[in-house]
């Protein structure tokens, strides 16, 4: 048999698996690191095309499990966590930026990836700052190689440290990049931590556009801003599901429904990592971002246990 029909043989398991009562976020990405570090991943075009469809249908779904009130409550109490959150992040990575001697645009890009929501403020904010494919890669690069590590290590610390679901959710969101890594995460600690973690995730990610536009302004681009329009998706099915409670069963059906499809969207972005990718970001701009990361999320950690924010 051909590697690259066993690869082919492997992934479709390992996607089933993903699907199945057995997988979980932890699980599906590192199947898909080890498949794309061995074998290799056979269907890397299509699974770099839909992963982000892919995670946004899966956050959609979410909202039919949850509750519009909560969901708007822990909103608005988000928004200004996550203001404050992307002001200190972007001292700290200029701060770093010249200490490390990075290039300007490629560390503009890794900061708003920690500080906003990873590989979609990357994405919104690249054209933008006029980044070439190099630096858009590398800056992608650093923040999926972070959220990775954050998928394994963010559970057992919280457990270490006796965090509430609340508290976990909380970090979690402020905490890690992607909104894929900051679910994924959650998930495992328990469905208040997933409710809070979400919602407060979107409540940051909301930022792209403020942030986009301030970048366009001093900039004077006129690269098209990318509104996550998702975000509302999550919203309208939190309302719909609150405003018509006949359908309480359906939302839960949805919801996990949504789960699954999330982490089969772990398994796809796994698929995409392997040492070459590593090999590509380069050792001062992954430190650059590793540094910053662990800054924001031991700060964050700290304010969360000394109730500065609850």
């Amino acid at each position: 048999m051909k590697k690259e029909d066993a690869a082919k043989i492997v992934f479709i398991i390992l996607a089933i698996l993903c699907l199945s009562p057995y997988g979980n976020s932890a699980l599906a990405l590192l199947c898909g690191v080890v498949l794309a570090s061995t074998l290799g991943n056979p269907f890397k075009a299509f699974t770099k095309e839909h992963t982000s469809t892919l995670l946004q249908i899966s956050v959609v779904g979410l909202g039919a499990g949850m509750n519009l009130k909560v969901v708007g409550i822990v909103g608005m109490h988000g928004i200004g966590y996550t203001m404050a959150g992307i002001c200190f992040a972007a001292l700290i990575g200029f701060s770093l930026t010249k200490i490390l001697k990075t290039p300007n645009t490629l560390s503009t890009l890794i900061t708003v990836g920690t500080a906003i929501c990873g590989g979609s403020a990357i994405a919104a904010t690249g054209p933008i700052l006029k980044a070439d494919s190099e630096e858009m890669s590398v800056s992608l690069g650093v923040v999926f190689i972070l959220n990775a590590i954050a998928l394994f290590i963010f559970p057992p610390i919280g457990h270490a440290l006796a965090l509430t679901e609340h508290q976990f959710g909380l970090w979690s969101a402020l905490a890690i990049h992607d909104t894929s890594s900051v679910v994924g995460a959650a998930m495992q600690y328990g469905k208040e931590a997933l409710e809070l973690a979400t919602t407060v995730k979107l409540a940051r990610a909301l930022w792209i556009i403020p942030v986009s536009l301030l970048f366009a302004f001093f900039m004077k681009s006129k690269s098209k801003i990318k509104v996550p329009y998702f975000i509302f998706g999550f919203i309208l099915m939190a309302a719909v599901m609150t405003w018509v409670p006949e359908l309480h069963s359906t939302g839960i059906v949805i919801s996990t429904i949504a789960k699954k499809l999330l982490v089969l969207t772990l398994f796809f972005i796994g698929s995409n990592l392997n040492m070459d990718s590593l090999k590509k970001v380069g050792v001062r701009p992954l430190l650059l971002g590793f540094m910053l990361w662990i800054i924001v999320g031991s700060t964050t950690l700290l304010a969360i246990t000394q109730n500065w924010i609850n």
